[in-house]
């Protein structure tokens, strides 16, 4: 088999270079990777900031001693706020919650942490991904999206349950979503 124009004999190769380098040569052939790079969109660090200052200050107002964290698509934290008296485990949560809801929206199609505690229990896809470090499959995280295409999360943690949480990370992404762009 030749690859790149004829240039490189893959049968001079051991076989496991010789499948790498022909996978690569039929992947260049790929539309998705005909224009060399991928592009992908990211929250701005002041919106993902206003975001979590939004959810902690919501809790507060009900009583609630929260934690909230941004992410990025990666689930690199943008934004954290540990709200005034919260605890340690609010600020892994909020993480947990954020991470789950970006990792999972988009094989799930769902935007929310809560209906993705549900539907864990019956799906096996994501029952597979249930346990996987980092992850927490409990209310209190959503997607963050630019019309389809999932950009982020945010998550909350520490008030007393996570239906409370996600009311909280719904105010914050409720406070920047018009504006993001």
């Amino acid at each position: 088999m030749k690859l790149f124009a004829n240039t490189i004999d893959l049968r001079r190769f051991p076989p496991a270079t010789a499948f790498a380098l022909g996978l690569l040569a039929a992947l260049s052939n790929s539309p998705a990777l005909a224009d060399g790079a991928i592009s992908t969109h990211r929250i701005p660090a002041m919106l993902a900031a206003e975001a979590v200052t939004e959810a902690v200050a919501v809790c507060a107002k009900q009583g609630y001693a929260v934690s909230a964290v941004v992410v990025d698509f990666d689930a690199i934290p943008q934004a954290e706020l540990r709200g005034d008296r919260a605890g340690v485990h609010a600020a892994e949560g909020a993480l947990r919650k954020a991470t789950t809801a970006v990792s999972v929206a988009p094989i799930a199609k769902l935007d929310s942490s809560a209906p993705m505690a549900e539907r864990v229990k019956t799906d096996a896809t994501l029952q597979a991904l249930e346990f996987q470090p980092g992850l927490a499959f409990i209310a209190g995280g959503l997607a963050i999206k630019l019309g389809d295409e999932v950009i982020g999360a945010i998550g909350v943690g520490g008030a007393p349950g996570g239906d409370r949480d996600e009311a909280c990370a719904r105010a914050g992404l409720d406070r920047i979503k018009d504006r993001l762009k």
